[in-house]
């Protein structure tokens, strides 16, 4: 089997003890000790950045161990939407030789096995869109060595669908992407595809960094009837700065999954992040108890749901149609964090 290897990019660092201790968690599930005594895994979670989607992906992580009976102690830290920070977490788990990795979201995903091939600890991918486009995966049917998870491919037919239920006389559909996230690229590849047989134009603007987003907003909403969010974590981050320009200039958000409809977003057509978290916790397991995890293709979310907000649908003057709330559920706000 073909065996990759993603280049490093990033000098290991010098770290100092603590270094990451205001972004990390530890807890222990299943009782015994830490030292592997009573059979405790050790695992570590390196989480790209802090918004509700990826904290979901982490809460249901726990509940595919726990659900499984795996015994572990975990180490979870975020990398704050830091590609430094990221690469450093990441080869500390590997100094520390845990047991496994889980790397939510892609930039994670690939630091994570970057680090952790040549000590062979196997790692676990979460939220990614497009793992063979993320050198993640071999194709969606063969694992590379040492790495398979979990992807959160956007059903794009099915947010177009729901957005051309709701906007029937919308023509062009605008999406802000960061143009170094592989998971972006390809999806917009996809949005573009697809569009066209729902009658819509896709206008896209490309990003670097955060700071780009204010005027990149402020040029996409002269262009579009209505923005449609990806899972892009720049972009997620600053969800409330796109929201609340979207807002003013009366051009409706659609997000891709419920905590972005909770936090503003009219109404998606998304996954569910608990769920996506719940899978990989259990191919987490497999590997744990001796599956050889070149052996296990990932897995891919095929489920979808409507999720809506009334309340940010009626700040830019739509009224949600019946056909729509009648397999809906409503979120009108942020979940509580646990």
């Amino acid at each position: 089997m073909k065996l990759k290897k993603i280049m490093s990019v990033a000098a290991l660092t010098v770290m100092c003890a603590g270094l990451f201790a205001g972004c990390a968690s530890t807890d222990t599930a299943g009782g015994g000790s830490a030292d592997g005594g009573s059979g405790t895994y050790t695992i570590g979670v390196l989480q790209y950045a802090d918004h509700p989607s990826l904290d979901n992906c982490l809460e249901g992580f726990r509940q595919g161990l726990d659900a499984e009976g795996i015994k572990y102690e975990l180490d979870a830290q975020s990398a704050k939407n830091d590609d430094s920070t990221n690469t450093q977490i990441a080869q500390q788990f590997a100094a520390k030789r845990v047991d496994l990795v889980c790397g939510i979201a892609t930039p994670s995903a690939q630091a994570c096995y970057n680090a952790c091939y040549d000590a062979g600890i196997p790692v676990i991918f979460n939220a990614v869109s497009d793992p063979v486009a993320a050198n993640l995966a071999e194709s969606e049917t063969q694992a590379m060595d040492g790495i398979t998870g979990v992807s959160d491919k956007l059903p794009v037919e099915a947010q177009l669908e729901l957005i051309r239920e709701m906007l029937p006389e919308a023509q062009k559909i605008g999406i802000l992407y960061t143009t170094s996230e592989a998971n972006s690229v390809s999806t917009i590849a996809d949005y573009k595809e697809k569009a066209g047989d729902y009658g819509f134009e896709i206008v896209e603007r490309g990003i670097t960094n955060a700071a780009d987003i204010p005027q990149a907003i402020d040029l996409l909403l002269t262009e579009v009837d209505c923005v449609t969010n990806m899972t892009d974590n720049t972009v997620v981050n600053n969800l409330p700065v796109l929201i609340e320009k979207a807002t003013a200039a009366g051009i409706p958000v659609f997000g891709s999954e419920e905590e972005q409809v909770g936090n503003g977003c009219v109404a998606s057509a998304g996954i569910d992040y608990i769920e996506l978290g719940k899978k990989a916790g259990v191919i987490a397991a497999r590997v744990l108890n001796g599956e050889d995890i070149s052996t296990i293709p990932y897995e891919t979310m095929t489920e979808s749901k409507i999720t809506i907000n009334p309340d940010a649908a009626a700040a830019v003057g739509i009224e949600i149609p019946q056909s729509i709330t009648d397999r809906a559920e409503v979120k009108t706000a942020p979940s509580e964090e646990s």
